[in-house]
C-alpha cells in the first residue's frame, strides 16, 4: 500500500512539474524575483524528471578496507518502484574519474557501500578550509538500468579520530620573565598544535620540574584556543640565578591519548611593565584574487606606553595561522603591514584568518584578528569531467551497433571554480550526433544515445563537448569523447553450394584433393572470418582444411567396404558468439575391378547316394564378387576336359552325366573356376570332391547258426550269466548300413535266455531247473542300422537243455517238428528211450497251445467289437490308399486286385486288423535246390497292432553332405546373389528298385523296421508318405499261414525288398 501511495506522489508531483514549465512559456513577463523562484522550481522538476537524489553517510576518518557504510538498495527505498520488467539485474556503478583512487567501493549487485585499501585522511582532504568546519568527500552513483536510471551524489561527512599528537612549533621554548614579576604573575607561552579537531586537540599542558618556583595554567582564547600560561610562584632574583631550564608536556583528549614535550628556558630579565594595544582588535578587508604581489593588504597600528626599549613593539603571527595564510601573506614586524606574499586563489581559499600579535618583550603580548576575504574574478575557464559508465579502450569507448535507445554512456561534469555569475556553466555538444545531453544537476550532464547506431554508415563518431560559464567575458572551455561502434556478428557465412555431391574413384592416393567448399559472410573484420570444420557425423576418411576449405581424402577409399558417405561441413565465422551453417557433402565411391571371385568355401564335399540318376543334381556352388555391375558378373567353369560333370555357369548346379557305382568308383574330384566380367578379369578356383554314398541294399545273412534246423547243447548245470551260443550275421553293405543290432523276437516263452545286442551272445538269464529241460526255440532278429530304412533278418535258433545227447536223431526230429507247431512254452523232452513218454509230452504241448490260441482269439475278438467308430472310418479311408515301403531305392507299390475286393465285401464281418497267432514260414532248404515246394513249415506268434508311422523322405535327392554336417545348400540358397531354382526329378523310378504288386487289403502287410507313412496327398515326388499300419520286411519271399481257428485258412503274401 505505501509502495501505491509513493508512485502516486510521484505521478502527482511530474504532473506539477508540467504545469510549471507551461505557466513559464504563456507567462509574458515576470521580475527578477519571480524568475529566480520559477527557476529554483524548474531546476528541481529537472533533478527529479532526470533521477537524481543524494544521500549522507558519516564515515571516521582511518577506516579500515572492506567496512559496511550502507546499503543504497536500503537507504534509497528502491524497492519501493513498480514492478517493472528489466532487460538486465538492477547494478549500482560508481561513476568516478580515470586515474582518482575512490576511497569507497559499491557492490554493483546489492548496493551496499565499502571502504576500500585507500586512506582516509581528514586532515590531508580537508587541509584548506578553517577549524571549525566539517570535512566531506563526494561521489556519485548511477544506478542501472535504464528503465529505472537513478544518479545519486553521495556525500560522506569524514569524522576525525585522533591520529596526530599535539606538537610545539620548536622542541625548546625561550621566554624572559622579568625579575620584578609579582607572584602569581602569568605569561603565555606558545601553544601546541594539533591537527585533529574537538576532544581529540589539545586538552592539557603540564609543567615537569618546575622546581617550585613556576607553576603552569591553561587558558581557553575566545577562538576555542588553549593557551598555556607560565605562572610564577616565588620572587625571582636575576643576580641570584637567571636561567630556569623545565619540560613542558602537551596531551590531547583522545583514545588513546597522544602526548609531546618541549624543553622550556626561563630567562629573568629587566622589568617592562606596560604592554602594546592594538587600535583595532579585530578588521575585516576585502582583496581581489587578482591583486599583485606586494599589494597592501591592511595596515595594523599598536602602541606601547613603556618607554625605551620597552616601548619598542614587535608583531608576528599566532600559531594558530594557518600555514597557508602564512604563506599567502607577509607581515611586517616592525610596522605592522600586511601585504600579498604570493599571488591570491579565491577557489583555493576564499577567505583568510590572521592572528596578529604585538609584544614590547613583556609577558602579554596585544592581539588582533584580520580576516581577508578573497573576492572573485573571472579567471578561471569551466572544466569538463567525463566519467564513464561504459567503460573505455584505451579512452575510445566501445558502444555496440544493437544498442539500444537512452544507453548511458558517461556522466559529464562541468565546473568553474569562479563564484556567481562566473562560475554558472553551460554545456552543449557542437553538432548533430545520435547523442544528447540529458541534465541531472545544475552541472552535471548524463551523454546518451539519441537514436540507434548503424556501423555500416557510421563507425566513429567524436563528439565534441562545449564547456562556457557567465562571466564577462565568458569562459569556455571544449573536451573531445570518441565513440566507435562495435560490429556486430549479426550474419552468418553462406555456402556457395548447400549440396556438394562428387564422385572419387576407390583406390584413390591418400591426400587426394576433391573439392574446394566456399562460403562467404556479409559481417566485416574478424566477424567476416570463416573457418571451415567437418561435422559430428563425417568419417575419418576425409579432412577439411580449415583455411582454405579444400575436402582431402585421407587414405584409401574401398568401395567394397562403404560406397557412398553421407557428412556435413561446417563454415564458422569468428564473432562472439559465432555464427555457423553447414552443407551438406555426398560422396560417391565409383567401383574398380580389384576383388576376386570368393568361394564361399575353399573345398567343396558333395555326397550323393550311387542310385542318384544321370543329369541329377549334385549339389550348388556359390560365388560371390564385392565389385559392381560388371566387374562382379561370375561364370562359372569346369578346369581341364571333363566330360563326367557339368556345371551350370550362371547358378553354379552340378550335374553329373554318368551314373554312379560306388563299387566302382567311390569319389571325383576336379576344379571349378570363377571369372568376373571386369575390363582385366580376375579368376579363383575351388576344389570339388564327390563322394558316392552307399545304398542301404543289402540285408544281414546269418552265418552262425547256418540254419534254422540246427541246435545247440545247454547242460543243466550251466551258470546264470554263461554265454551258451553266439549268433552271427554278417552285411555285405558299408558304414551304418553293414552295422547289426540282435534281438529275440519270438519264442524264449520262460524268458531264459537274453541275447546281447552288439555281439549277439545268448546268455543264460538264470539257472536252469528240472521244468526248463527240453528244447527252447528262439527267434532272433538281426537288424542293420541302415539309412532310411533298416533291414533285418530272422533265424530260429534251438537250444536243447538236457545233460547229454544220446539220441541226435530224435532231437533233429524234435526241432524238425517244432516248424509243424506253434511256438508255444518250450517242449520239454528227455533223453529217454520211451516213445509213449515222448508222444504223451507232446500231446500235451499241442492241446495247451490250442488252448492259448484259443483264448487269444476271443480276447482279440473282443478288443476288436470295442474300437471306436472313427478308428473304423481311418480304416476304410485308407483301403484306397498307397502303400509304400520305407526303402527309397526299392519302393513298392501295393495294390488290390479287384477279385480279392469283392472277397472282402462278402466278409464285412471279418476286422481289417487280424491278430496273426501263427506265421508259418516257407524256406527253401540249401541242401535241395532241385525241390521247389519242399519247406519245413514253421508256426510263429506275430502280433499286428495298429501303430503310428514316422515320416521320411522318399525322394531321389542326393544327399550331397554328411548327415552330421550343416545344410550348406540351405545357406547357398539363402546367401548367393544368384536365382534360386528348384530341383526336379530327372528320370523315372527305376524299375530295379520299385516292384508293384498287387495283394488282398485284409490279409496284406509290408514289413518294415522302421516307421513311415504312406498316405499322402501330395504331387510331389519329394513330399512324405503317410500310412498307419506296422510293416515288417523280411529277406526272402515266404508263406505265411494263420493257425486254423475255423475250416477257412487265411493266406499272407509277404513280398520283401530285393
Amino acid at each position: 500500500m505505501r509502495t501505491v501511495r509513493n508512485w502516486v506522489l510521484i505521478q502527482i508531483f511530474q504532473v506539477f512539474c508540467g504545469l510549471i514549465q507551461s505557466t513559464l512559456t504563456i507567462v509574458p513577463g515576470m521580475d527578477l524575483l519571480s524568475g529566480t523562484y520559477i527557476f529554483a522550481v524548474l531546476l528541481a522538476c529537472v533533478v527529479f524528471q532526470s533521477g537524481a537524489q543524494e544521500k549522507n553517510y558519516t564515515i571516521r576518518e582511518e577506516m579500515p578496507e572492506n567496512v559496511l557504510i550502507g546499503d543504497l538498495l536500503k537507504d534509497l527505498n528502491l524497492s519501493l518502484i513498480p514492478d517493472k520488467s528489466l532487460t538486465s539485474p538492477m547494478q549500482f556503478k560508481l561513476v568516478y574519474k580515470t586515474g582518482d583512487v575512490p576511497l569507497i567501493r559499491i557492490e554493483e549487485g546489492s548496493g551496499e557501500i565499502f571502504t576500500t585499501g585507500a586512506r582516509i585522511d581528514r586532515e590531508k582532504l580537508c587541509a584548506g578550509i578553517m577549524l571549525d568546519a566539517r570535512c566531506f568527500y563526494e561521489v556519485e552513483v548511477a544506478v542501472l538500468p535504464d528503465e529505472i536510471f537513478r544518479l545519486v551524489k553521495i556525500r560522506f561527512l569524514i569524522e576525525d579520530i585522533n591520529d596526530n599528537a599535539p606538537l610545539f612549533p620548536t622542541t625548546v621554548i625561550n621566554i624572559s620573565i622579568p625579575e620584578n614579576s609579582a607572584i602569581h604573575s602569568r605569561y603565555s607561552l606558545p601553544a601546541a598544535v594539533d591537527p585533529d579537531r574537538g576532544i581529540n586537540g589539545v586538552q592539557n599542558y603540564h609543567l615537569i620540574k618546575g622546581q617550585n618556583i613556576f607553576d603552569l595554567d591553561v587558558i581557553e582564547s575566545p577562538e576555542g584556543e588553549k593557551m598555556p600560561q607560565l605562572i610564577v610562584q616565588k620572587e625571582l632574583d636575576r643576580e641570584e640565578k637567571d636561567t630556569y631550564v623545565m619540560k613542558v608536556k602537551v596531551e590531547d583528549g583522545g583514545f588513546p591519548q597522544r602526548s609531546s614535550t618541549a624543553i622550556l628556558q626561563v630567562s629573568v630579565a629587566d622589568t617592562n611593565d606596560n604592554r602594546p594595544i592594538f587600535k583595532e582588535e579585530e578588521i575585516e578587508v576585502s582583496i581581489p584574487e587578482n591583486a599583485p604581489v606586494g599589494s597592501s593588504v591592511t595596515q595594523l597600528h599598536a602602541t606601547d606606553a613603556d618607554i625605551g626599549e620597552n616601548a619598542k613593539i614587535h608583531f608576528y603571527f599566532s600559531n594558530l595561522v594557518s600555514n597557508i595564510a602564512k604563506r599567502l601573506f607577509h607581515l611586517n614586524t616592525t610596522t605592522g603591514l600586511i601585504t600579498v606574499k604570493e599571488p591570491l586563489d579565491r577557489e583555493e581559499s576564499q577567505s583568510h584568518k590572521l592572528l596578529v600579535l604585538a609584544s614590547d618583550g613583556g609577558s602579554a603580548p596585544a592581539r588582533a584578528m584580520v580576516l581577508v576575504n578573497v573576492t572573485d574574478v573571472n579567471d578561471n575557464v569551466p572544466s569538463i569531467d567525463i566519467r564513464y559508465i561504459v567503460n573505455p579502450t584505451n579512452g575510445t569507448v566501445m558502444l555496440s551497433e544493437n544498442a539500444p535507445l537512452n544507453t548511458k554512456i558517461a556522466l559529464i561534469t562541468v565546473t568553474d571554480k569562479d563564484a556567481d555569475n562566473n562560475g554558472r556553466v553551460t554545456c552543449f555538444t557542437d553538432h548533430e550526433i545520435p547523442f544528447r545531453l540529458r541534465p541531472v544537476f545544475s552541472n552535471q550532464f548524463l551523454l546518451e544515445t539519441a537514436a540507434y547506431l548503424d556501423y555500416e554508415s557510421t563507425r566513429e563518431y567524436a563528439i565534441k563537448l562545449l564547456a562556457a560559464d557567465a562571466g564577462k567575458p565568458p569562459l569556455n572551455q571544449s573536451s573531445m569523447l570518441l565513440i566507435k561502434v562495435k560490429d556486430e556478428n549479426d550474419n552468418a557465412p553462406a555456402f556457395t553450394q548447400p549440396f556438394i555431391s562428387l564422385s572419387v574413384p576407390e583406390n584413390n592416393s591418400p591426400d587426394t584433393q576433391l573439392t574446394k567448399v566456399s562460403a562467404t559472410d556479409a559481417d566485416t573484420g574478424q566477424n567476416a572470418e570463416v573457418a571451415y570444420l567437418l561435422g559430428s557425423d563425417a568419417p575419418p576418411e576425409f579432412h577439411l582444411d580449415r583455411r582454405t576449405g579444400i575436402l582431402t581424402a585421407m587414405m584409401k577409399l574401398d568401395r567394397e567396404k562403404q560406397e557412398k558417405y553421407y557428412f556435413t561441413v561446417l563454415a564458422v565465422d569468428n564473432g562472439i558468439p559465432p555464427l555457423m551453417t553447414n552443407a551438406t557433402v555426398f560422396v560417391t565411391v565409383l567401383d574398380q575391378n580389384d576383388n576376386s571371385p570368393i568361394f564361399t568355401h575353399n573345398e567343396y564335399n558333395f555326397y550323393v547316394p550311387e542310385n542318384l540318376p544321370k543329369h541329377g543334381t549334385v549339389g550348388l556352388i556359390t560365388v560371390t564378387d564385392p565389385d559392381y555391375g560388371e566387374n562382379s558378373a561370375v561364370t562359372l567353369s569346369i578346369l581341364d576336359v571333363n566330360d563326367e560333370f557339368t556345371i551350370d555357369p550362371q547358378t553354379g548346379v552340378i550335374r553329373p552325366n554318368i551314373s554312379f557305382d560306388r563299387e566302382r568308383q567311390e569319389s571325383y574330384t576336379f576344379y571349378v573356376k570363377a571369372e568376373d566380367g571386369g575390363r582385366v578379369s580376375h579368376s579363383s578356383t575351388a576344389k570339388v570332391t564327390i563322394n558316392v554314398v552307399d545304398v542301404n541294399d543289402n540285408k544281414p545273412v546269418f552265418v552262425d547258426p547256418p540254419s534254422n534246423y540246427s541246435y545247440e547243447l545247454v547242460p543243466p548245470s550251466t551258470s546264470a550269466g554263461t554265454v551258451v551260443f553266439n549268433v552271427l550275421a554278417i552285411d555285405n553293405d558299408t558304414g551304418m548300413n553293414s552295422e547289426i543290432l540282435y534281438t529275440i523276437t519270438g519264442g524264449n516263452t520262460k524268458g531264459l535266455f537274453i541275447i546281447d545286442q552288439i555281439s549277439g551272445n545268448i546268455t543264460l538269464k538264470e539257472k536252469c531247473v528240472v521244468a526248463d529241460f527240453g528244447l527252447h526255440r528262439l527267434i532272433v532278429k538281426a537288424m542293420d542300422l541302415g539309412q532310411p530304412d533298416s533291414l533285418f533278418s530272422f533265424i530260429v535258433v534251438n537250444l536243447f537243455v538236457n545233460e547229454t545227447v544220446t539220441n541226435d536223431t530224435l532231437v533233429r526230429e524234435l526241432v524238425r517238428k517244432g516248424f509243424e507247431t506253434p511256438v508255444t512254452p518250450n517242449a520239454e523232452t528227455t533223453d529217454s528211450s520211451s516213445p509213449t513218454s515222448d508222444y504223451v509230452k507232446i500231446m500235451v504241448a499241442i492241446v495247451a497251445g490250442t488252448i492259448t490260441v484259443i483264448l487269444v482269439i476271443f480276447i482279440t475278438a473282443i478288443v476288436r467289437c470295442c474300437q471306436s467308430p472313427h478308428l473304423k472310418a481311418s480304416q476304410k479311408n485308407k483301403q484306397n490308399s498307397e502303400w509304400v515301403t520305407p526303402n527309397p531305392e526299392n519302393r513298392q507299390m501295393i495294390m488290390m486286385k479287384k477279385k480279392k475286393k469283392k472277397k472282402k465285401k462278402k466278409k464285412k464281418h471279418v476286422p481289417q486288423n487280424l491278430l496273426l497267432n501263427f506265421v508259418t514260414i516257407d524256406e527253401a532248404k540249401k541242401d535241395d535246390v532241385d525241390s521247389d515246394r519242399n519247406s519245413v513249415t514253421l508256426d510263429l506268434p506275430i502280433e499286428l497292432e495298429e501303430q503310428t508311422m514316422g515320416k521320411y523322405n522318399w525322394g531321389t535327392t542326393p544327399t550331397t553332405f554328411k548327415p552330421e554336417s550343416p545344410d550348406l545348400a540351405r545357406h547357398y540358397k539363402s546367401a548367393s546373389p544368384q536365382p534360386a531354382f528348384q530341383i526336379q526329378p530327372e528320370t523315372p523310378l527305376n524299375s530295379k528298385h520299385h516292384i508293384i504288386q498287387e495283394l488282398p487289403l485284409d490279409n496284406t502287410f509290408v514289413g518294415c523296421d522302421s516307421i513311415s507313412k504312406c498316405s499322402s496327398s501330395s504331387s510331389d515326388p519329394y513330399s512324405v508318405s503317410e500310412c498307419s499300419y506296422p510293416v515288417t520286411t523280411f529277406k526272402t519271399p515266404v508263406s505265411v499261414h494263420t493257425r486254423p481257428t475255423d475250416s477257412r485258412i487265411s493266406t499272407i503274401e509277404i513280398c520283401s525288398q530285393i
